[in-house]
């Protein structure tokens, strides 16, 4: 496709082998069909993991500059609805109604062996965000991957250091930046209220922690019996590098966010929007706190995350950070929900999380032009479009690889905080806890044989 690679031998046989149902054909009607790029030109893509937000990705498949040639999953119902998807999406563009040139994959690892795929979409549960990463970017292939970034802080830093070393374009999930939640942070950034000296970020509305709460460490996932294994579903691939432990329901799909061995929950699901933007209006999305002070309630049972939490990060700025997991309106009538409120000064600014209203102190802050000579955030058109004008020019995308990992770094700081229940100093550029060595060892978690960094 856009680099016009031959798929060799060896790679033909490993797709061959994976859908022997549905040999592997390109057509020719389709690769010319009406409204579609040439296929020399088209990005040839590859889709790993097809749950909810998997399928809605791989609604670009119907991009006339993309061809979809591959979808990975270790559920076979939806690795093979998937499959349908893009080939049904195809034959309707072909004179003869038929298309067979999707593949589907068990194994990640087949797909980006592919040399015939430019790019692959990642959207796995957290545990595997920065395995699949790296082996797709040491594949020499362009990745978007699902936010969080990746699952604990060492993981997100050998995360970056593959795609620089290996010089590919990255996009990290976060949504939020190619929204009007860049304007605000453009505002805050030029001074319009002033210089910030607290942001508060607010979680989805979970509740304040009860009054006189003692801190607890989390409780290991128990309460409920082993279950059968779907046919259908790879349990030990799902699992991976995570902790063996008897198969149950309520572990996985959607419930993985819940169980602190996948995921950190609400945290890094839709934290890591609402403190991505928060970073980026900081000037820090590059770098980290230098102090965090956090304490959390954590759910008992099979789900195991916090669930109500205060987090408290100083940076070397001077900037205090406060996230929280209530309503923002309980602090400020003015604000909604979920979201971002920037305090300085000269007033307050409000960015609102998935819609991206803002809100101020003062109306007249939001009419605000930004000058020529003023901060630019980047200005993406879309984020999957983003991305992929990236690959075209080899350029930096609006949520590259190390402002992912700093975000998702600044949430794994405040969990390691609560679990260790003390208050911890940061050293971001070395990217470790000085002197403290067993918080040190939490930055980065053992995995299950034979998976490793």
């Amino acid at each position: 496709m856009i680099r016009s690679r031959q798929m060799n031998r060896r790679s033909f046989l490993k797709a061959a082998a994976t859908v022997a149902a549905a040999p592997y054909v390109l057509t020719s009607d389709a690769l010319g069909a009406p409204g579609r790029a040439p296929a020399s030109e088209r990005i040839a893509m590859g889709f790993i993991g097809q749950g909810g937000q998997g399928g809605g990705h791989l609604g670009i498949s119907g991009r006339g500059d993309i061809q979809t040639l591959a979808v990975c999953d270790v559920d076979a119902n939806r690795r093979y609805a998937a499959q349908q998807r893009v080939e049904k999406m195809y034959a309707q563009r072909t004179a003869s109604g038929q298309y067979t040139g999707c593949a589907a994959y068990d194994d990640f690892r087949d797909l980006v062996a592919r040399d015939d795929i430019d790019a692959v979409l990642i959207a796995t549960p957290d545990h595997w965000h920065a395995l699949t990463s790296i082996a797709a970017l040491k594949a020499g292939k362009d990745v978007y991957c699902e936010k969080p970034h990746s699952l604990t802080i060492g993981e997100g830093r050998a995360v970056c250091q593959a795609a620089e070393r290996y010089g590919r374009v990255f996009q990290t999930g976060s949504q939020e930046r190619s929204g009007r939640g860049r304007l605000g942070c453009e505002l805050v950034l030029n001074g319009r209220i002033g210089k910030v000296h607290t942001i508060r970020t607010y979680l989805p509305c979970q509740g304040r922690l009860p009054e006189g709460y003692v801190p607890e460490p989390p409780c290991p996932a128990y309460g409920y019996p082993a279950e059968k294994v779907p046919p259908e579903f790879d349990y030990d691939r799902w699992l991976g590098p995570a902790p063996w432990t008897p198969y149950n329901s309520r572990r996985c799909h959607f419930n993985f966010r819940w169980v602190l061995d996948y995921s950190d929950g609400e945290l890094t699901d839709r934290g890591a929007h609402v403190n991505d933007l928060a970073m980026w209006g900081n000037g820090t999305d590059r770098t980290g706190p230098v102090e965090i002070d956090a304490v959390g309630q954590f759910q008992k049972g099979i789900h195991n995350v916090p669930v109500r939490y205060r987090m408290e990060y100083k940076f070397a700025n001077g900037v205090t950070m406060i996230t929280t997991s209530y309503n923002g309106q309980e602090d400020n009538p003015d604000l909604g929900g979920r979201g971002i409120q920037f305090e300085g000064p000269d007033g307050w600014l409000w960015i609102e999380i998935h819609g991206g209203a803002l809100k101020a102190s003062n109306p007249d802050i939001l009419k605000s032009p930004i000058r020529p000579e003023e901060i630019h955030l980047h200005r993406s058109p879309g984020h999957h479009e983003d991305w992929l004008r990236a690959i075209r020019t080899r350029g930096e995308t609006v949520a590259p690889c190390e402002a992912g990992h700093r975000t998702s770094s600044l949430l794994h700081l405040g969990l390691i905080s609560m679990i260790l229940g003390r208050k911890l100093r940061w050293d971001p550029d070395r990217e470790e806890f000085p002197n403290d060595p067993e918080a040190t060892r939490m930055v980065l978690r053992p995995m299950r044989t034979p998976w490793h960094i």
